[in-house]
């Protein structure tokens, strides 16, 4: 659990803030904290601002209204804005890689702010070697692979030491086993640098794997900030719930409230959860598909909520097997491929599906 801090001690904060572009408003926050040592991932729909959001917290795109402070100082005139440029590194989708060598592109922006040449040379080697392309450094950036061309901006934006850390979609593009070795050694350099890091990405799985918070941005407004358990496992509203991969989401209407364990009637079903709504309340029942199990029988379990049904569709991808059940009402459960390949699971394979009631999140509608 990170420690609350004073305002005074926010690295970033954003006040107020209004974005307008071609006349529309494009984003609006009212209120951001940056925490430090921490790493924010802003997710959200194509279109919600992320970007946008990032640019203007890096002082790259200048907001119609509002303000941005560094270290607890409003940042305004120029002077000021050069001085948060100078502590802060972006990494974007695009590498941006001057045509000229890896050596070069490494140490370029500790050429452009005056730092001495031994220096220079030992973070450049040092960051070279920590992303793995020490041997490339002879290299004309034009001849490198995607992977090996992301690892030579990642490496450029570490040897500045920059106070904060701002990437946009830094590992979009890659095949799968680049991106995840490249991730692995990120999150590797993060936890040695403590770096404050804000971070865009489509990818849930990178704010699952990376984040201390994750921040969903849909139609320009933060609709949720929190630890990614909280916004994974709680999201704060049915949109939010959709985008974060809560495929089973159910309407029903509160029966029963006993002792914080709700009875939500749906259909001619009754589902069991942890919730504090009562009596009469229509509300949504958020059920990720990991948490549901799936059995030939009823099995005992201390699972409160099992339910009798018949399997529509089975779909594999890698080791997982995302199997969908008509219970009187829809579920996804999502399982190993082992598993369905042992349990022979097929369309129209009667099967019980079982979930706990902590395993509902409840949203009022």
């Amino acid at each position: 659990m990170r420690q609350e801090v004073s305002k005074s001690t926010f690295p970033l904060e954003a006040r107020d803030i209004s974005v307008v572009l071609g006349g529309v408003k494009v984003l609006e926050v009212p209120s951001l904290q940056v925490v430090p040592d921490e790493v924010l991932v802003v997710i959200g729909p194509n279109g919600s601002g992320k970007t946008t959001l990032l640019l203007t917290l890096a002082g790259l795109l200048r907001p119609a209204s509002g303000t941005i402070l560094y270290q607890g100082q409003a940042v305004n005139g120029k002077t000021e804005m050069l001085k948060l440029h100078r502590r802060l590194a972006v990494v974007f989708q695009e590498p941006l890689l001057l045509n000229s060598t890896v050596w070069d592109n490494v140490t370029l922006g500790l050429r452009l702010r005056g730092v001495n040449k031994e220096e220079i040379k030992t973070r450049a080697n040092k960051w070279l070697e920590r992303f793995g392309i020490a041997s490339l450094a002879g290299r004309q950036a034009k001849t490198l692979s995607g992977g090996e061309a992301k690892r030579t901006s990642l490496a450029r934006a570490f040897a500045l030491q920059p106070d904060i850390l701002f990437l946009d979609e830094a590992f979009n593009g890659l095949d799968s086993h680049s991106r995840q070795s490249m991730i692995e050694d990120f999150e590797s350099v993060l936890r040695e640098t403590r770096i404050t890091t804000i971070m865009v990405t489509h990818d849930s799985n990178e704010a699952l794997g990376l984040a201390h918070r994750v921040l969903v941005l849909m139609d320009g407004h933060i609709r949720q900030i929190g630890t990614r358990e909280e916004v994974f496992s709680n999201p704060v509203d049915e949109q939010v719930a959709e985008f974060v991969g809560v495929e089973n989401i159910i309407d029903g209407v509160v029966a029963l409230n006993q002792g914080g364990i709700v009875t939500v009637q749906v259909g001619k079903d009754a589902v069991e959860a942890v919730s504090d709504y009562t009596h009469g309340e229509k509300v949504s029942l958020c059920i990720r598909p990991e948490e549901i199990t799936l059995a030939g029988s009823r099995a005992s379990s201390s699972a409160r909520n099992s339910f009798a049904g018949a399997i529509t569709r089975v779909v594999s991808f890698g080791a997982l097997s995302r199997v969908e059940i008509d219970c009187g009402f829809p579920l996804v459960a999502l399982i190993t491929k082992r598993s369905a390949e042992e349990m022979n699971l097929d369309k129209g394979k009667p099967i019980y599906a079982s979930f706990k009631a902590t395993g509902v999140h409840v949203i009022k509608r």
